[in-house]
C-alpha cells in the first residue's frame, strides 16, 4: 500500500473518549450482567469471527476497552491491523472475566466493525489507482467524536491522511475566496499571518482561478468538480508553470470514475467517500 503509516494515537488520547462511550452504554450499571454475574468471579473466554470478507482494523482499540473495564483482561489479535480476513476466520481472542467481556463487548466491537468497515473501502479504492503515482487522501468528513480514529482507519486501508483539523494547513475554499474577494486576495492576506511551515492549498473550480492560484504562488492546488478535459489541461498548465505545485482531485470521485481522474497526471485524490459511504465489517463474539 503506498498511503500514510497508520499511527494509533496513544491511549492518554483515547483513554478519555472510550470512558464516556462506555459510560453511555453501561449508564448507572449493566442490569443482566450484573444481575447474572458476581464482580470478577466468573472467568470466561470468547473469539471475535469475521461474518464477511475485510480489512481488519481497531483491534488494540477493542482491546484497551476490555482493559479499561478490567485490567486483567487479556486481548490477543489473531488477526493483524491491516489485514484482510474471510466470512468464519477468528479476529480474536479474549480472556478474562465474564462480566467485564459481556458489559465491554457492544463497544468494542462498534468500533471495531466501523474502522475495519472504513479500512475495507478505503483499500477498494486505493487498489483501483494501484497502477498509477496518484495517491488516495481522505478528507475532514469525519463522524464528531471519532475522526481521530476513523483517520486511522483510512490510512491502514492504504491511503494518505488529508489535514486532520483546520490547524494543520491552509485550504482556501469557495467561500473564503468569496469572502476575501478573490483567490489572490485571501493568498496574500492569510500568507502574512500564518507561521512558516503551513501549507496553502486553494480550491480551484476553472482554469481561471488555477492561474490566479499560480500566479499568487499557491502550495497546492485543489480542482474540484473539474471534467475531465478541463482537469488535463489545468495540469498541463501548473506543471509547465511551477513544477513544484502539487496537484489534488475531488468532487464526485467514485470507484467507476477514479482511475481516469488518477490518468489526468494529478498528484492526489481526494474523497469522503471511505468514512461517509462505507458499511460496518460483521464481526461477533461467540462465548466458549
Amino acid at each position: 500500500m503506498k498511503g500514510s503509516v497508520a499511527v494509533l494515537p496513544p491511549f492518554l488520547v483515547l483513554d478519555q473518549l472510550l470512558q464516556s462511550w462506555l459510560l453511555e452504554d453501561i449508564g448507572r450499571g449493566d442490569r443482566t450482567t450484573q444481575s447474572l454475574l458476581s464482580q470478577n468471579a466468573t472467568i470466561g473466554q470468547a473469539k471475535w469471527v469475521a461474518k464477511a470478507p475485510g480489512i481488519i482494523a481497531g483491534l488494540p482499540v477493542a482491546a484497551r476497552v476490555f482493559e479499561l473495564l478490567n485490567p486483567k483482561v487479556g486481548f490477543v489479535a489473531v488477526k493483524s491491523e491491516g489485514a484482510k480476513c474471510e466470512p468464519g476466520e477468528v479476529v480474536a481472542e479474549i480472556n478474562g472475566a465474564l462480566d467485564a467481556l459481556l458489559m465491554g463487548e457492544r463497544v468494542a466491537l462498534n468500533l471495531a466493525m466501523r474502522l475495519s468497515g472504513i479500512a475495507t473501502l478505503t483499500n477498494i479504492y486505493v487498489e483501483q489507482i494501484a497502477d498509477l503515482p496518484a495517491k488516495f487522501v481522505d478528507t475532514r468528513k469525519t463522524t464528531p467524536g471519532l475522526r481521530i480514529l476513523e483517520k486511522y482507519a483510512t490510512a491502514l486501508g492504504g491511503a494518505i491522511n488529508h489535514r486532520m483539523g483546520l490547524d494543520d494547513a491552509v485550504m482556501i475554499k469557495d467561500n473564503h475566496i468569496v469572502a476575501a474577494g478573490g483567490i489572490g486576495q485571501a493568498i496574500t492576506r492569510i500568507r502574512s499571518q500564518i507561521p512558516y511551515p503551513l501549507t496553502i492549498e486553494v480550491e480551484t473550480e476553472n482554469l481561471v482561478q488555477v492561474q490566479e492560484a499560480l500566479d499568487h504562488q499557491a502550495d497546492i492546488i485543489m480542482l474540484d468538480n473539474m471534467p475531465l478535459e478541463m482537469m488535463s489541461e489545468a495540469v498541463q498548465l501548473i506543471r509547465k508553470q511551477d513544477s513544484r505545485v502539487k496537484i489534488e482531485a475531488s468532487g464526485n470521485v467514485t470507484l467507476e470514475t477514479i482511475h481516469a481522474v488518477a490518468e489526468t497526471g494529478i498528484d492526489y485524490i481526494s474523497s469522503s467517500a471511505p468514512i461517509t459511504q462505507s458499511r460496518w465489517l460483521d464481526l461477533s463474539m461467540r462465548m466458549g
